[in-house]
């Protein structure tokens, strides 16, 4: 097993690279989502049993080298995942739900690998390197189509806005504000120069793409991941007014570029998708209709003049709703809270590079949940939430300073 367990690093590594192909998942679903994506069928299914054998492989060495107490997520994250289960066992779609609620799954398998062996010789490293090459690449590519409007579907489709392999430009928007802030912190706190040097090189990447995204919600997510930081940084009053002047720089730069590369239309069709979605609600408050099962019913409860179609309910806290119900929103809030009271806690004894690794995590993840208030980030859901929650715990305990 230790011959095994030795492979952990390029495991983790890889699962990082694979990334940006996470959102080509949506294409196994019978819905009919609103972009193209690029991925070829056959490398879809190939990412998807490769992701399956890393997970199977990381609950080998879970049982094998147990770490009693280690994992103080597990039980609000099962309980999410059962709630999801049990609404797509109930929904409308079954098969689709279980196979979307089985992916969930396996960023389970992937948090509780990180907190348990991202202190593993290398471990650390691997990641890093992998998290940035691929991210950045992704980011390149997706800059390319756009300079080069190809393909031109996908140019149409987007409004000429970064997209690459996300299928959505808030999907992109989603996967860089959480990469920029820990891009950024390990520029700060890596012990190689190269990697240093080049982590600065994938934050101003970043950077230029998610300005191409054009994605307002993406654009105010990355303002509140950056006020985060800085409040964390700083001392509390001068923190307090750096955060409000970049909370105040984000708004005024949505504001300039209200309806810059989009469809004026998307502003007001927004609100039919919300009413909507509370109507889906209110016929299904319990469990909900079953992930990815809001297109569904919204062709059914939409008012007249509304769009035809829409794919989820424009944010990330309606669609769990509507989707989940009570008990998956329930489920949800636990994991939220439980994430702060573990970290908080582990942050006390943090090391100061732990400590920033770990908050660039937080605040990434608090960047998505403000633009998930009228955006939902399928990546966000099943590529980086449970992952990005382990990689802040793991971070904060210090050890693999020391790998």
């Amino acid at each position: 097993m230790r011959s095994l367990r030795a492979l952990m690093p390029a495991a983790l590594g890889s699962v990082y690279a694979a990334v940006p192909l996470f959102p080509a998942f949506i294409s196994l679903t019978s819905v009919a989502f609103p972009g193209v994506s690029l991925v070829p069928a056959p490398i879809v299914y190939g990412v998807l049993a490769y992701v399956v054998l890393l997970a199977i492989y990381a609950m080998a060495m879970l049982i094998a080298n147990p770490a009693p107490g280690e994992q103080p997520l597990l039980l609000p994250m099962l309980a999410w995942f059962s709630a999801s289960m049990l609404s797509a066992l109930l929904g409308f779609d079954p098969r689709a739900g279980v196979l979307f609620v089985c992916i969930f799954g396996l960023g389970i398998a992937w948090h509780c690998a990180l907190v348990r062996f991202f202190a593993d010789r290398n471990a650390a490293t691997a990641i890093f390197w992998s998290y940035l090459v691929s991210g950045t690449l992704a980011a390149v590519a997706a800059v390319a189509m756009v300079a080069t409007h190809r393909p031109a579907a996908l140019y149409a489709i987007s409004h000429g806005r970064a997209t690459g392999t996300f299928i959505l430009p808030g999907e992109l928007a989603a996967y860089l504000v959480v990469f920029l802030p820990i891009a950024y912190a390990i520029a700060r706190v890596a012990r190689a120069a190269s990697l240093r040097a080049f982590a600065w090189v994938a934050v101003a990447v970043g950077l230029f793409t998610l300005f191409e995204t054009h994605s307002r919600a993406g654009w105010m997510g990355f303002a509140a991941a950056a006020a985060f930081l800085v409040v964390a940084q700083m001392p509390r009053r001068r923190g307090l007014l750096a955060a409000a002047a970049v909370v105040a720089a984000g708004l005024i730069a949505v504001s300039l570029a209200f309806n810059v590369q989009h469809n004026p239309s998307e502003d007001y069709t927004r609100v039919a998708i919300w009413n909507a979605a509370e109507q889906i609600i209110d016929r299904f408050p319990l469990t909900g209709v079953g992930p990815f099962d809001f297109s569904r019913l919204y062709a059914v409860v939409h008012v007249p003049d509304a769009d035809a179609t829409a794919f989820h309910a424009h944010s990330l806290y309606l669609t769990f709703f509507a989707e989940l119900g009570i008990v998956g929103s329930s489920a949800f809030l636990w994991n939220a809270w439980s994430l702060a009271a573990a970290l908080r806690q582990r942050l006390r004894e943090a090391p100061p590079a732990s400590a920033l690794l770990a908050l660039a995590a937080a605040a990434g993840l608090t960047g998505v949940a403000v633009q998930g208030l009228i955006d939902t980030m399928s990546v966000v859901i099943f590529g980086l939430w449970m992952p990005t929650m382990g990689f802040a715990l793991a971070a904060a305990a210090g050890r693999w300073e020391k790998g």
